[in-house]
């Protein structure tokens, strides 16, 4: 059978202009006309241009295209392992670009608004996570307290996040040296570190209960990214999350306790 320039242009989902160009290079000449001087394809036409399709797909050259259909003995194999390597290649790059936009949306929905360059000078290897601080927000959205810390974080300046990291550091100095001493978990020394990062948030995000406190120490268990946004991971120990967690849980209990002997007392 033969087709005309249009039926293979509707069905093979190419431009007229297209396959006038493949002609014009001698990539894929018709192999009839009609008696008015169109062209007209053949089966065997059809599968070359199908050929010419699939590597066009794979990001062959035209040139490259050519050479492969004029020399039945090229070695195609070759060339297609190439071309794989090569879409690798590419498929990583886009996957790196990928995560850069992705990056850049967290920042903006976290509330930091900090240059690259600022945000390393103020945070320095504390590894922030930003995914997680993105879920956080997006499950927590509805959560007045969750949009008051956000509201905050966006006001804060450059030098408000200075002084919040050399706070958060002389805590997490004191932390690490409870854990080091092997101060009990729920002791009084552990309970009070517990405590001053309680009041640490309510100074600079938002006012923190001892039952939000403790949501917020079961995360530093259940997902890695929230304990690496107070301790970086290089200064991280081995059940180090779990104890600090186990401050929190004492920490609000005493907290409790203590409002509950004052109401008494009243």
């Amino acid at each position: 059978m033969s087709y005309s320039v249009g039926q293979v242009s509707a069905f093979a989902r190419v431009t007229v202009r297209m396959l006038h160009h493949y002609d014009r290079v001698g990539l894929l000449s018709p192999s009839g006309r009609s008696h008015a001087g169109y062209r007209l394809y053949s089966d065997a036409d059809l599968a070359r241009l199908q050929q010419i399709l699939f590597y066009r797909e794979l990001g062959f050259s035209l040139d490259e295209i050519t050479t492969i259909l004029k020399d039945p003995q090229a070695n195609v194999m070759e060339q297609l392992r190439a071309r794989q390597r090569k879409l690798r290649e590419e498929i990583a790059r886009l996957q790196r670009l990928a995560e850069v936009a992705e990056q850049a949306i967290e920042v903006q929905q976290t509330g930091v608004v900090l240059t690259p360059e600022e945000r390393f000078d103020v945070f320095g290897e504390i590894a922030f996570d930003l995914s997680y601080a993105t879920e956080a927000q997006l499950k927590r959205r509805h959560s007045d307290g969750q949009r008051e810390a956000m509201a905050r974080a966006a006001a804060h300046t450059k030098e408000d996040w200075r002084r919040l990291m050399v706070e958060a550091a002389a805590w997490r100095a004191e932390l690490l040296g409870a854990f080091d001493d092997e101060e009990p978990s729920d002791g009084d020394r552990t309970m009070d570190i517990a405590e001053e990062h309680r009041q640490h948030l309510t100074r600079w995000f938002t006012p923190c209960s001892p039952d939000m406190h403790r949501r917020i120490a079961d995360d530093f268990v259940a997902d890695p990214r929230a304990f690496a946004l107070v301790v970086p991971p290089s200064q991280q120990r081995p059940g180090l999350a779990a104890y600090l967690c186990k401050a929190v849980h004492a920490n609000a209990s005493r907290s409790v306790g203590s409002h509950s002997t004052s109401e008494e007392e009243r």
